[in-house]
C-alpha cells in the first residue's frame, strides 16, 4: 500500500497534500468552530506526524470553482497487511456542505483506495449523535456495522461512534451510485 502524498482531482474538488501552507484557509473555512490558528496548526502538525509514521495521507479540500480551501479529510489508520484503510477526520465549512464537495471527495478517495492502493476494505466512523454524517455515509452506500460504545472522548465526554464500511466487492455498485449522485449535482 503506497501511502505517499498524492493529489486527487475531480470536477468540483481537489484533494491536495495537507501542509502548513493551508493554515489560513483552514482557519477561515472552519470559523464556525472558532478554532484559533494555533489550534489548527496543532491539528495539521498531528496529521503530518501520522503521515510521516506511514499510517495516514492527510488532504486539504479545495473547492475548484472558487480555489478556496473548504475543509480537510484524510486516509488514516492504514493497515497494509490487511489491505484496509479508514477515510476520516473529514470536515467541511458550512457554505460547502450539502454540495458536491463531500460526495466527490469521498468518491476520489474510494476510487484511489480500491483501484490504486488495492484495499479490500474502507472504513468510516461517525459520532453516533451526528445524524447528518451518518445519513451521508448510508447515502453513498456504506454499510453500518455497529456502535462502538464510549469509544472516543470529545470535550471531556465519552462518545459513541458508529462504524461503517465499504468492501471491494461492493465498490462497483457504490461507484455507480456515487456517479449518479454527482451527475445530479
Amino acid at each position: 500500500m503506497d501511502l505517499r502524498p498524492i493529489t486527487l482531482e475531480g470536477s468540483y474538488v481537489r484533494l491536495e497534500p495537507l501542509s502548513l501552507q493551508h493554515l489560513d484557509g483552514l482557519v477561515a473555512a472552519g470559523r464556525e468552530w472558532e478554532l484559533t490558528p494555533e489550534r489548527m496548526r496543532e491539528g495539521i502538525e498531528a496529521a503530518l506526524r501520522d503521515q510521516a509514521a506511514g499510517v495516514a495521507i492527510p488532504f486539504a479540500t479545495i473547492h475548484i470553482p472558487s480555489s478556496q480551501v473548504v475543509g480537510s479529510t484524510r486516509f488514516r489508520d492504514a493497515v497494509p497487511a490487511h489491505r484496509r484503510i479508514e477515510i476520516g477526520s473529514t470536515w467541511i465549512g458550512a457554505p460547502w456542505r450539502r454540495t458536491a464537495v463531500n460526495t466527490e471527495a469521498k468518491f476520489l478517495m474510494l476510487e484511489h483506495a480500491f483501484e490504486r492502493l488495492g484495499c479490500v476494505r474502507v472504513e468510516f466512523r461517525a459520532d453516533a449523535a451526528n445524524e447528518a454524517s451518518r445519513r451521508a455515509l448510508i447515502r453513498i452506500g456504506a454499510v453500518e456495522e455497529g456502535t462502538l460504545r464510549s469509544y472516543a472522548i470529545t470535550a471531556g465526554e465519552a462518545r459513541d461512534i458508529v462504524s461503517y464500511s465499504i468492501v471491494a466487492r461492493e465498490w462497483p455498485d457504490v461507484r455507480a451510485r456515487m456517479r449518479e449522485l454527482l451527475a445530479r449535482k
